[in-house]
């Protein structure tokens, strides 16, 4: 996986300096709770959605025991169609091949329409290095990049910034990207949305290549998916010359139909919707319209280790829906950049450390950035099991020792070889008895020390309890 991210600090030091900030949690809480509520009224629609979302999980799982089969079959289809596939191992791989595409057209600049790929392998700072600017097109996309961001969320990257934000970004930067603002330019919704359309419309009708992500592929018959709002996407995908679409392995099914049970589910778990307002499909190559040429750039980048494992596997289900985002309690509190990936909140938290490998300090940290309280599972259209994946990866980092998790297993060791001595534990729990009067309150150091700032250690009673049993017991 990339390394954009990486070199941040740990998950609770970088969620400890986020939540001081009051404006970022009131964005957030405004925004997750109004998404969700909505989420759970068209969900509330759908009589069948407990069985749509186990179709979904049953499609995904069959498709990933079969990843292989239908890889092949899907590259013989989009070849097929006049398309050309290219496979890239790592996030370096993928971005050698797209600066090579684009440079290869004679071009300096692309559109882009969202896509997690791409900011997963850091292809616009690879395409920056070469020479080649890349235009975000997404409204969110376009409010971060202009505002020398990161995006902080799966739906709406730019979920932490309000209105007054993202007037005084579009006023300040829109110029150096191309259009300026108008002037007088407020923070009404329909004004920020008209000077970002006037903005990207030249960008649209000027720009030779494009590049996109996919929410879906179709093995059968080669056809790719997006789904999206604003229109932002259809113009990236038909009217450029060159279509770039760069896209991770998991993210195929295997027939046409099986697109009937995700169209319904993905809508109404990301933007609360009942279908999206754009669904763009394509399949290669046509001479009388859209791109007369187009590639598929199909990236592992850790996606390969990850299906080996199995419980973790699970994770690729996801439909990048962000529900799971809109109902953690952490996410709502802590914000996206603080789990230091382009994949923020529980996904994140069990995606980013399988893709990238838990050596870095966030990315061992990242499993514990959850307090388990299964939300994030309820929600999910492809039940994926989030909780136990974050446990399965606690016992994985543990397992790869640090300093903490030395201490915690000399802890554990001590209390078993009491444990299997009564002797040792009842001489234990009579001094610890005759010397209650003097045991802190709150226990010392950083670790335990936590544990203890809101609450007290419960008082030792005056005699152990085998004592008192022999006692009135005999």
């Amino acid at each position: 996986m990339s390394g954009t991210y990486l070199g941040m600090p740990s998950f609770p030091k970088a969620a400890h300096e986020a939540v001081g900030n009051t404006t970022l949690r009131a964005n957030l809480k405004h925004a997750t709770h109004t998404i969700r509520d909505k989420r759970a009224r068209a969900v509330a629609e759908l009589d069948d959605w407990a069985l749509l979302r186990e179709a979904g999980k049953q499609i995904k799982d069959h498709t990933l025991r079969h990843l292989d089969t239908y890889l092949v079959q899907l590259e013989e289809t989009v070849t097929a169609a006049g398309g050309v596939v290219h496979w890239a191992t790592d996030a370096d791989e993928a971005n050698r091949i797209v600066t090579r595409l684009v440079k290869e057209t004679g071009e300096s600049e692309v559109v882009k329409v969202k896509s997690m790929a791409t900011q997963e392998i850091g292809l616009n700072e690879a395409l920056e290095e070469a020479g080649i600017a890349a235009y975000e097109t997404d409204l969110a996309e376009l409010i971060v990049q202009l505002g020398h961001d990161r995006p902080s969320h799966i739906l709406v990257p730019a979920i932490h910034r309000n209105r007054g934000e993202i007037r005084d970004i579009f006023a300040k930067e829109m110029g150096e990207w191309g259009r300026p603002a108008p002037e007088g330019l407020t923070d009404t919704p329909a004004e920020l949305a008209e000077a970002a359309r006037l903005h990207l419309r030249e960008k649209f009708l000027r720009a030779k290549v494009g590049i996109s992500g996919a929410n879906f592929m179709v093995a059968e018959t080669g056809t790719l998916v997006v789904v999206e709002s604003e229109g932002n996407g259809r113009m990236c995908l038909t009217l450029p010359e060159t279509l770039i679409s760069v896209v991770g392995i998991e993210k195929i099914v295997p027939t046409w139909r099986d697109l009937e049970v995700f169209l319904q589910t993905l809508p109404r778990s990301s933007t609360a919707e009942r279908m999206n307002p754009y669904t763009s499909m394509w399949t290669g190559t046509s001479d009388s319209d859209g791109p007369q040429a187009f590639h598929l750039v199909l990236i592992d980048n850790g996606r390969t280790d990850t299906l080996a494992d199995e419980v973790g596997r699970q994770a690729l289900r996801c439909i990048r829906c962000s529900a799971c985002l809109n109902v953690c309690p952490v996410y709502e509190r802590a914000g996206g950049h603080a789990y230091g990936s382009v994949y923020p909140g529980p996904i994140g938290a069990i995606l980013s450390p399988q893709l990238r490998g838990t050596a870095s300090e966030i990315d061992a940290s990242l499993p514990y950035a959850s307090s388990l309280c299964g939300a994030c599972y309820e929600v999910c259209p492809v039940a994926i099991d989030i909780p136990e994946v974050l446990v399965h990866l606690r016992e994985k980092v543990a397992d790869q020792g640090g300093k903490g998790h030395r201490l915690e297993k000399a802890a554990i060791r001590a209390a078993g070889w009491v444990l299997d001595h009564p002797g040792a534990l009842a001489a234990g729990e009579r001094v610890a008895a005759k010397t209650r009067k003097l045991h802190p309150k709150k226990l010392p150091g950083p670790g335990a020390g936590q544990w203890t700032n809101s609450r007290d250690l419960p008082e030792m009673p005056a005699e152990p309890f085998r004592d008192w049993w022999k006692k009135n017991r005999t």
